[in-house]
C-alpha cells in the first residue's frame, strides 16, 4: 500500500526554484502528525530539511532558512516545499514522512541543481 508519494523534482540552475509535493494516504494519519521534508545526498545520511505541525508551525534546517518554505493542506493530505535560491549543495533525493514514528519511505523525488 503506497503511503507517501513525492513529486516535483527536476534539474534546475543555481538560483532557480522548484516546488515539491507530497501526497499522503489516509493511513498515515496525516492530520495528526508533524510532517517533514527530508533529503539524502549521495554518500550522505538522510537529513531533515523542514517540518510543519498540523497547525502550521514550522521549523527549518539552518542550511535552508530563508530559502525554503514548507506548507500543508490537511484537507487534501498534501504537503509542499517551495524551494527558492537553490544551490548546488541542495542536490539530493527529497522525501516526505512523519517527523516522528516514520512510516515506510516513498521513492522520493530527485532535485539536481547544476549549471
Amino acid at each position: 500500500q503506497v503511503q507517501l508519494v513525492e513529486s516535483g523534482g527536476g534539474l534546475v540552475q543555481p538560483g532557480g526554484s522548484l516546488r515539491l509535493s507530497c501526497a499522503a494516504s489516509r493511513s498515515i494519519l496525516f492530520n495528526i502528525y508533524i510532517m517533514g521534508w527530508y533529503r539524502q545526498a549521495p554518500g550522505k545520511q538522510r537529513e531533515l530539511v523542514a517540518a510543519i505541525t498540523s497547525g502550521g508551525r514550522t521549523e527549518y534546517a539552518d542550511s535552508v532558512k530563508g530559502r525554503f518554505t514548507i506548507s500543508r493542506d490537511n484537507a487534501k493530505n498534501t504537503m509542499y516545499l517551495q524551494m527558492n535560491s537553490l544551490k548546488p549543495e541542495d542536490t539530493a533525493v527529497y522525501y516526505c514522512n512523519r517527523r516522528t514514528n516514520v512510516v515506510s519511505w516513498g521513492q522520493g523525488t530527485q532535485v539536481t541543481v547544476s549549471s
